[in-house]
């Protein structure tokens, strides 16, 4: 899935593979848990002798990718770079995994994430210049802020409900890690409303830093998992003094589904397909991540 996203998107620029001269992935889980995932994405898409980055984290993992292909360009280090997410989270959730917990008792925080999460693959070509015809998109600026020191885990594999230091290599075998639950997916719902409040308050701090004029916004991509939080964040904005009309803000989640990491390219996507975009307009991209509280944001200008 990944190939085929890379694939597709340097079939629609006007650079052959053999000019590609850095690649950056980006996953939850890759097919392999070694080599990394930048590894086998490179050897599906034969590219030759590029600059590789793997980055390996669940939502925000994407935007960590891009910023580091977005970065090496900045530095010179290289002139273009494709940059490519991919989920495919439908193999953790076969019903004879859940089959072979002890006891067959699978918890609610593993249980409901079998029908929230969606596969998904999305790919961005970035470059020192803007494309030769047609608008480009600039970036400007790609920001997180982690809370990890702050908060527990919140999304996860590897560990089994109430192990907190016992991960799915401590056991004897694997057959064990697996009746323990510990292969499974899992999210604990009583932290999940904290994501809202750190993605709210990443954006006011941008906004103090200058680095974000809320009337100079033109559209938001946000990747939100139900349309439970959007409206969460809407009233916090409001609350907040930063509100930002809805008739700016785009999603596809009903469309494509939570795709993880893969969401926020998916979304870039469809919206430049589907708007007539013009020089000048503003799009500000946010990408709250449950893991362990980590959120990041970019601020992208229409070119050409």
């Amino acid at each position: 899935m990944a190939a085929n996203a890379g694939v597709a998107c340097i079939e629609n620029s006007y650079l052959s593979p053999t000019k590609i001269q850095m690649l950056s992935c980006a996953t939850s889980q890759g097919d392999m848990v070694l080599p990394g995932f930048g590894s086998m994405v490179q050897a599906s898409l034969n590219l030759s002798e590029v600059e590789l980055h793997t980055s390996h984290g669940i939502c925000s993992s994407s935007m960590m990718a891009l910023k580091a292909a977005f970065t090496n360009i900045k530095s010179e280090c290289s002139e273009n770079a494709l940059v490519v997410a991919s989920e495919l989270t439908s193999r953790l959730f076969k019903n004879k995994r859940y089959e072979q917990v002890e006891g067959n008792e699978v918890d609610f925080n593993a249980e409901f994430l079998r029908w929230m999460l969606s596969d998904g693959a999305g790919a961005l070509l970035l470059e020192n210049q803007p494309r030769p015809t047609g608008k480009s998109l600039r970036i400007d600026w790609i920001k997180s802020f982690s809370h990890a020191n702050v908060y527990p885990v919140c999304m996860s594999v590897g560990t089994a409900k109430n192990e907190e230091h016992k991960t799915w290599q401590d056991y004897d075998t694997y057959a064990d890690a697996e009746k323990a639950g510990a292969l499974m997916l899992r999210q604990d719902v009583r932290l999940l409303d904290n994501i809202v409040s750190v993605g709210v308050h990443g954006f006011l701090k941008l906004i103090a830093q200058g680095d974000v004029e809320v009337n100079k916004i033109d559209h938001v991509l946000c990747h939100f998992s139900s349309k439970y939080f959007k409206s969460k964040i809407f009233d916090m904005l409001e609350t907040a003094g930063a509100s930002i009309e809805e008739e700016k803000w785009y999603t596809n989640l009903y469309e494509r589904g939570n795709t993880g990491c893969a969401s926020i390219f998916i979304m870039l996507d469809e919206f430049i397909n589907t708007h007539d975009l013009k020089v000048g307009e503003t799009i500000f991209c946010m990408v709250p991540e449950s893991g362990r509280f980590n959120c990041a944001y970019m601020h992208l200008t229409v070119a050409e």
